[in-house]
């Protein structure tokens, strides 16, 4: 069969060097999965898309590679939506593709076309970086070129491109130029944004005279960790990042604070030293869990995005420019004496912190000490929005790397565990993957276990079982509310699992927990492993510092 406007999309994808996909076919997207099958990319199919948008978000984090997912019309695209507005609150690059109504209708027409919404495009565009409607298969493949191109210099953020089922559907056929060469999001081929040298210089001269410099590192410093440690250890600069910096500095390194910005002590400290170097963080609510950071001294931020340089914490050296390229930039312009010497402290700040961080997360501690006896250091974490992680895991799971913690940080949905668990074994295949959810937060997308089974995944679920929504039955009762709504029944957890393809257990220990995840690494498809915890034990985030977001 001769080419048709599916194959201009998946022939972008091929150029673009995109291995894997993760979607569902329907009805409309038939010619894009005609294309898939004779292309050699790889075709994950979820349960729901849902799952396939936190798999792909997941990929990314890992890989490094943006994450690509494709749906049908309608339900399929409005299914995907929280997935990549989790994305979108992170900043992960993330392709979704879709068809759309044919060209000849207009959005609102309301003819009962199939899946037919009232402003397709639209409802993405709202949701995320922008949304692009195609009106040929070379408009398709510039649309996905453009987007990966656009990848490579500024900030990172899902996508999204709708091709009308009948572009789909038409003759396509490739001219001789237009064709791309190899990983067009290799680190090789980024044309990175750096600051003028004036401004550079300045910021190095406050930074190098500042008797105390402490780092506060982002998600935006993730591609960043060699330059980001350089340039701390030259200005002898403890390291504080938020959760989604965390592993921008291995967390066993002298200068790590770890992810402990929410912290009260944090914000104590960020408000005595002398100078900070931001990189990469927004600062927000969802960092800071209510709090407002207040510095005294100069403030240097670095950031791709130059309306974040301002926000929530002014800089008083704004850095426009790439992580990676502006922190090389910056250590090249640092004097060889400089009179920070702030680190020599970081063994005790840390100790403070990890105090806190323990009164809000002691239930959990003993479960994470387990792990560590058995897991290896290189594993990855994919967690769920539950109290387990960002009370325990945040805190108590020590990454060495990004991307080695998967967590929907600002978005803080439920569900996004086991589905992102999937997506980083993908992505990292002889590393072993483990998912930490809450008994709540784990039915929003349990069926993905079944996804995990079918791909012969070896997925260590652990689900935290407390009974229900502990975090909102512990604001309810802080709040003197009645509690209504957060007392869930789970299902026969372990049984669950044996029905979707794996295997279930449930443990009464962290010894045990220790013990039947070592047999779980060794199992060749997943595994669940209930824990269950007293929900009457003192509410976590009536500890200082803990409010979740």
């Amino acid at each position: 069969m001769s080419p048709t406007g599916g194959h201009a999309v998946v022939s972008a994808l091929v150029d673009a060097g995109v291995e894997v996909v993760f979607g569902i076919p329907g009805t409309h997207n038939l010619e894009i999965y005609r294309a898939l099958a004779e292309s050699g990319i790889r075709v994950v199919t979820p349960r729901h898309e849902q799952g396939a948008g936190y798999a792909a978000d997941a990929y990314a984090r890992v890989s490094g590679k943006p994450g690509v997912v494709i749906t049908t019309t309608g339900p399929g695209l409005t299914n995907v939506t929280t997935a990549a507005a989790t994305a979108y609150a992170d900043s992960i690059p993330m392709l979704v593709l879709s068809p759309g109504m044919p060209r000849n209708m207009a959005p609102g027409s309301d003819v009962g076309w199939l899946h037919e919404m009232k402003d397709q495009q639209g409802h993405l565009d709202a949701a995320l970086e922008r949304s692009v409607r195609v009106q040929s298969g070379d408009e398709a493949r510039e649309a996905i070129t453009d987007t990966f191109t656009r990848w490579q210099s500024g900030r990172c953020r899902p996508v999204h491109i709708e091709a009308p089922v009948d572009v789909l559907d038409e003759p396509w056929e490739r001219g001789d130029g237009d064709r791309t060469t190899g990983d067009s999001h290799s680190a090789e081929a980024l044309n990175r944004l750096v600051p003028c040298a004036e401004d550079l210089r300045a910021a190095a001269q406050v930074l190098a005279e500042a008797a105390s410099v402490l780092v506060i590192a982002g998600g935006g410093a993730r591609h960043a960790a060699s330059e980001l440690r350089s340039v701390a250890e030259a200005l002898d600069a403890p390291v504080l990042t938020s959760t989604s910096g965390k592993g921008v500095l291995p967390e066993n390194h002298e200068l790590s604070l770890g992810a402990a910005i929410r912290l009260t002590e944090a914000h104590r400290l960020i408000a005595e030293v002398d100078a900070l170097l931001v990189v990469g963080a927004v600062l927000g609510d969802d960092e800071l869990w209510g709090h407002q950071l207040q510095a005294r001294g100069a403030v240097v931020r670095i950031d791709v995005e130059a309306a974040q340089l301002h926000k929530n914490l002014a800089a008083t050296h704004p850095l426009h420019g790439d992580a990676a390229a502006t922190l090389s930039a910056l250590g090249d312009a640092l004097p060889a004496t400089v009179a920070g010497s702030l680190g020599r402290c970081a063994p005790e700040l840390r100790k403070t912190l990890d105090e806190q961080a323990m009164r809000d997360g002691a239930v959990y501690a003993p479960y994470h000490e387990a792990l560590a006896r058995v897991l290896p250091p290189a594993t990855i974490i994919a967690g769920d929005s539950a109290q387990a992680c960002y009370f325990g895991t945040v805190h108590q799971w020590p990454a060495m790397r990004p991307g080695q913690f998967l967590y929907p940080s600002g978005f803080a949905t439920l569900g996004y565990g086991i589905p992102a668990g999937i997506g980083g074994a993908l992505a990292a295949p002889d590393t072993p993957v483990v998912v930490i959810s809450g008994d709540g937060g784990v039915m929003f997308t349990i069926q993905e276990f079944a996804t995990a089974a079918d791909l012969g995944l070896p997925l260590t679920v652990i689900v935290m079982n407390n009974s229900g929504f502990q975090e909102i039955r512990e604001e309810m009762q802080a709040r003197g509310i009645a509690q209504l709504g957060v007392d869930v029944r789970s299902p026969n957890f372990p049984l669950l699992a044996e029905a979707l393809g794996g295997h279930g257990v449930r443990v009464a220990s962290p010894d045990e927990l220790a013990a039947e995840v070592s047999r779980a690494l060794q199992r060749p498809g997943p595994t669940l492993i209930e824990v269950p915890i007293d929900s009457s034990l003192p509410p976590a985030s009536a500890a200082e510092g803990g409010s979740a977001s």
